[in-house]
C-alpha cells in the first residue's frame, strides 16, 4: 500500500468521486480504492493524472522506493517523453500550414504587382486563410489526432503551442 494524494487533488478542485471518476473512465468503487492507499494499476493510475493533469509521481504523498515507484517515475518519464514528441509534430503540421500560406499571400501579392495575376486573385488570400484554416483544423481533428492517440498513447491533445503557454489573469 502507497499513501496516495489523489483524495487531496479530488477535494481541490471541488470533485466528486463520481466526477473523478466519469473524467479518467474508471469505476468510483476503483477511485475508492486509491484513495483508501490500494496499489492499483499503472494504466489506472495514468488514467487518474491525465484526468487531474498531473504526473502519475504527483499522485503519490511520497515518492516509493520500491519497484513500483521506479515504475511510476518511468511511466512519467515515457509520458513526457510520447507528449514532447506529439507536440512537436502538432507545431510542426501548424508552421507548414503557415509558412504555405504566408508563401502563397506574397505570392498573390507580387503576381498582382506586377500585373501577372488580376486584381481580382486577391480573394485567394482570404480563402487560404478562412477556408483553409477550417479545413485545417477539421483534418487535424479528424485525421491526425487519433492517428498520434495511436502512435503516442500516454500523451494527449492539447492544441499546440497556445494551449502550452501559460494564461494570465485578467483584472
Amino acid at each position: 500500500m502507497h499513501e496516495t494524494r489523489v483524495a487531496d487533488l479530488r477535494r481541490e478542485r471541488g470533485w466528486t468521486q463520481g466526477r473523478l471518476a466519469a473524467a479518467s473512465g474508471i469505476t468510483v468503487r476503483t477511485v475508492q480504492r486509491l484513495e483508501a492507499g490500494n496499489d492499483s494499476s499503472l494504466e489506472t493510475l495514468s488514467l487518474v493524472a491525465r484526468a487531474f493533469d498531473v504526473p502519475v509521481r504527483e499522485l503519490f504523498a511520497t515518492a516509493p522506493a520500491d519497484d513500483y515507484g521506479q515504475t511510476v517515475v518511468a511511466l512519467d518519464a515515457r509520458a513526457e517523453e510520447q507528449q514532447e514528441r506529439r507536440d512537436a509534430v502538432t507545431d510542426g503540421v501548424r508552421s507548414l500550414f503557415a509558412g504555405f500560406g504566408v508563401l502563397l499571400t506574397l505570392g498573390v501579392v507580387f503576381s498582382i504587382a506586377a500585373d501577372v495575376l488580376p486584381n481580382l486573385a486577391i480573394v485567394v488570400v482570404p480563402a487560404y486563410w478562412a477556408g483553409g484554416l477550417m479545413l485545417a483544423n477539421a483534418a487535424s481533428l479528424f485525421l491526425l489526432s487519433p492517428r498520434l492517440d495511436r502512435a503516442y498513447p500516454l500523451s494527449r491533445d492539447r492544441g499546440g503551442r497556445r494551449a502550452r503557454m501559460p494564461r494570465r489573469r485578467i483584472r
